[in-house]
């Protein structure tokens, strides 16, 4: 008992003494004159301020923290005093006496509590408009006066003034507009900044991402391997494989523009900027009725929709390329981006550059050439620019324009060197693409808006082969253009049913070049089809937003073939018992374009992959059908996840597969029936981030014309394991991710006999399969606050820590001994990379 009063009496001694020494600093908070305070503000934050001497000079104010933001010193002077502080540019500060009340406020994201820059607020006689961080402050002349919100992104908000909070500024929760037809279900569903949607979909935002293992910037198609059900079998962006299909089945997008090409170093980084790429959504299944294209799965980039109120950017530069971003206002409504990245390997050779080029020449004609023949001069570079230009014609009304340019480009020296002679020849690989949309939106009373989306994109891939050894030149080519309008229709019929209708048109030019100087060959091949479609679709969400559905479907009619094909699409969402989430999604899609390949050494052998457009005959219209049903549970930062799958697609052929055994050269059509499930397990502690990804897959082929049927798809990955923590420690993170997961189907030569009429002798195809590929990844990011508007960030990663020699491609040819040898392709060994970036604002 004494020693419980003991303790009683230490426990209130030391509340006394935390008490009377919070008096005391209270007591003691130093107060100096307003003038002196905007002197020193002055030069902090190089602002001027205009006001009268008479009206400050008997003025006096607590001083103000110095560390926190300009915005938050203005509000702390004008609470403690009877001045307003108005901003006339980045500069000049007006101060005069206030002629009515001051109400401010944080606007919010109401599923993602994201801040929401450039909503207009405004009274009966004055207007501002929020900036980057969600704040606003208003001047209003009486305490009821209607408050009206307005963002062309969200539903309008009134208030009357006197509900806003007197002792500070609170939050304003915005619902967004109703073509935001999915809310969020699940936060931070793998990282910090990916969100699961209602409609089966994931989002991520770049600006609240964390970090992934191996990687030092945001790279938009490496970041969505991290997915259960994605896989990249050689480990380039080029081709990712969503659920057993092939690259070309994925509809790529950036702003609404469909692209062609993926990656620079030929797909060994994405070639989309992540300075500008603010947001990205992916889809696997339950495709809205808008879109078209991607049978096997869609991933949609986005560059900021807000109009910026102050300027902003970065410079930096890694390991593989220097970068610029700049973001700047053009008065009040509008504002533009730029980036820009270029290759810096003509500067100097960096340990990942000299990977990345080993990794895209292996078994290809820039390795190694016939014999006497010597390759040299090899170099490779790329750039890529981006450009938005965002202008709000008035609070209803949004106009953007979006451009992208896009150029890889790879040249090497041919030498023939003989007793007699020495010749040499240039040969070159280009890739480019470059695209251009137009997007305008119109709000009609918060109850109906329409949008209308315009672009033009162009792809080209050329390649000229010099064959010194015969003399000969052979020009390659494979040119897409592509262009579209899509008018789209919203109808927000209550709070519960949102109903959209539409019309798209599509026309798709693909041409191909083969061109031989000697003897002298020319084929040249150009297709165009032209697609136009209507599509509506119906979407309800219940009172308490627990239920969602969405239903409806796409009718699209093929000019060139009179085809018409019917695409029903539907997904559904539902919440039961709290922390339960069932979700269900099916749709019907089809597919114009699609890439082969005819040869293993066309296009020099790096990009051997053409775009070809469907003839609706021996390269027919690509056609999906697909269904999952998914169980979500959350809780207590636990999350677990599970979707079954089955997925069929109709009119692939053999080209399209990339096979390099005995059907390398049959021409046949066919189709892949793939089912599996993707699991998620995901915890989250103070600092920790933890999460185990694990995919189950079964895919076959059914070819009628082929001997085998059905059998192994060339992309069947059985098992794949994802892995991964990360821990967060002020501006420090670090993260150790891991890989893992079956080898790639093959086929052997028949052991003992692999010859048979001077042809290799097969097993039955893809019976066998390469080693399990095992990587892991290291990453470290660390921010340093240079200054209230200067941050300097270093990143470093160390791809496939262990070094490991994973095999991702065997196959056989026979010698000039008439034996069979195997050629294999492996993966990227230990790479380390190092980014180093400057924020400015």
């Amino acid at each position: 008992m004494k020693l419980t009063n003991n303790i009683y009496v230490i426990f209130m001694v030391l509340l006394l003494t935390t008490c009377s020494f919070g008096q005391n600093r209270i007591s003691s908070t130093d107060k100096e004159s307003l003038i002196a305070v905007l002197e020193n503000v002055k030069k902090e934050f190089q602002v001027e301020f205009n006001y009268s001497q008479e009206q400050l000079k008997e003025v006096s104010v607590t001083t103000p923290d110095f560390s926190t933001s300009l915005s938050k010193i203005l509000l702390q002077l004008e609470r403690e005093t009877k001045f307003t502080f108005q901003k006339i540019d980045s500069r000049f500060i007006i101060v005069k006496l206030k002629k009515g009340v001051i109400v401010c406020g944080f606007l919010k994201n109401n599923d993602t509590n994201a801040p929401i820059e450039a909503a207009t607020v405004q009274g009966i006689t004055n207007a501002t408009t929020s900036d980057e961080n969600g704040f606003f402050r208003l001047q209003i002349s009486s305490p009821k006066e209607i408050i009206t919100i307005r963002h062309i992104s969200y539903k309008t908000v009134q208030r009357i003034s006197e509900n806003f909070t007197e002792k500070g500024c609170g939050s304003v929760y915005l619902i967004q507009q109703t073509e935001s037809l999915s809310s969020v279900i699940i936060s931070n569903y793998i990282a910090s900044g990916i969100s699961k949607l209602s409609n089966g979909s994931f989002t991520l935002n770049f600006k609240n991402f964390d970090m992934l293992p191996g990687m030092i910037e945001n790279d938009v198609l490496q970041a969505v391997q991290a997915f259960p059900g994605i896989q990249s079998t050689n480990e380039t962006v080029s081709n990712l494989n969503i659920r057993g299909g092939t690259h070309d089945q994925n509809l790529i997008k950036w702003d609404g523009i469909k692209m062609y090409q993926s990656g620079h170093f030929f797909g060994l980084i994405s070639m989309y900027n992540p300075q500008i790429t603010q947001n990205v959504q992916l889809l696997k299944n339950g495709t809205d009725t808008s879109e078209t294209d991607g049978v096997s799965g869609t991933i949609a980039m986005e560059t900021a929709k807000n109009i910026s109120t102050t300027f902003k950017g970065s410079v930096g530069v890694n390991f593989t390329d220097a970068n610029i971003f700049f973001d700047t206002p053009l008065g009040k409504k509008s504002s533009i981006q730029i980036a820009a990245r270029k290759s810096i390997n003509d500067l100097i050779e960096t340990p990942a550059y000299n990977a990345y080029f080993e990794q895209i020449e292996q078994d290809t004609e820039v390795q190694e050439n016939q014999e006497n023949i010597i390759n040299s001069d090899k170099s490779f570079d790329f750039f890529d620019t981006s450009f938005r230009w965002l202008y709000n014609i008035d609070d209803r009304n949004e106009l953007r324009l979006n451009g992208i340019f896009v150029s890889n480009t790879l040249r090497f020296t041919e030498t023939l060197s003989t007793d007699t002679v020495e010749d040499s020849r240039e040969s070159n690989l280009q890739q480019n693409s470059f695209a251009a949309g137009l997007y305008f939106k119109n709000n009609w009373r918060d109850k109906l808006f329409t949008t209308l989306e315009i672009y033009e994109t162009d792809y080209k891939l050329k390649a000229i082969n010099a064959n010194v050894l015969d003399a000969q030149r052979f020009l390659q080519e494979n040119k897409v253009s592509e262009t579209s309008a899509k008018l789209k229709l919203n109808y927000l019929y209550n709070d519960n049913f949102t109903i959209t209708a539409g019309y798209h048109f599509v026309e798709t030019e693909v041409t191909n070049l083969d061109d031989i100087d000697i003897p002298l060959i020319r084929l040249l091949i150009s297709e165009v089809l032209r697609t136009h479609a209507f599509f509506t679709g119906i979407n309800y969400s219940s009172n308490d937003k627990n239920t969602q559905i969405s239903l409806g479907g796409r009718y699209n009619y093929l000019d060139k073939f009179q085809k018409h094909i019917i695409e029903p699409r539907f997904s559904l969402s539902h919440t039961f018992l709290n922390d339960f989430i069932v979700e269900a999604q099916a749709e019907f899609k089809h597919q114009n374009t699609s890439q082969i390949i005819n040869f293993q050494n066309d296009f020099l052998g790096i990009e051997k992959r053409r775009w070809q457009l469907s003839n609706d005959n021996d390269i027919p219209v690509l056609t999906s059908r697909q269904m999952s049903v998914g169980l979500n549970y959350q809780k207590n930062n636990w999350l677990a996840s599970a979707e079954a799958y089955f997925k069929e697609v109709d009119g692939i052929t053999t080209q399209s597969q990339g096979f390099q055994n005995q059907y390398e050269f049959t021409k046949a059509n066919g189709q892949y029936s793939v089912y599996g499930i993707d699991v998620l397990l995901r915890k989250r502690l103070d600092r920790l981030n933890m999460w185990l990804s694990y995919s189950y897959m079964n895919n076959e082929y059914t070819f009628n014309s082929l001997e085998a049927n059905p059998f192994v798809s060339n992309y069947d990955i059985t098992h794949a394991i994802t892995s991964g923590i990360t821990y967060s420690y002020n501006s420090l993170k670090l993260g150790l991710g891991l890989n893992w997961r079956t080898g790639k189907p093959m086929t052997m030569p028949v052991a003992g006999n692999e010859t048979s009429n001077g042809e290799i002798n097969y097993e039955k195809v893809n019976s066998s399969r390469l080693e399990e590929y095992l990587r892991l990844d290291f990453s470290a990011k660390y921010a340093y606050q240079l200054s209230e508007k200067m941050r300097l960030d270093f990143a470093f990663a160390l791809w496939n820590v262990l070094n490991t020699n994973n095999q991702i491609e065997k196959y056989y040819r026979i010698n000039p001994q008439d034996t069979v040898s195997d050629i294999r392709r492996f993966s990227l060994g230990m790479t380390p990379n190092f980014s180093c970036r400057l924020y400015f604002n």
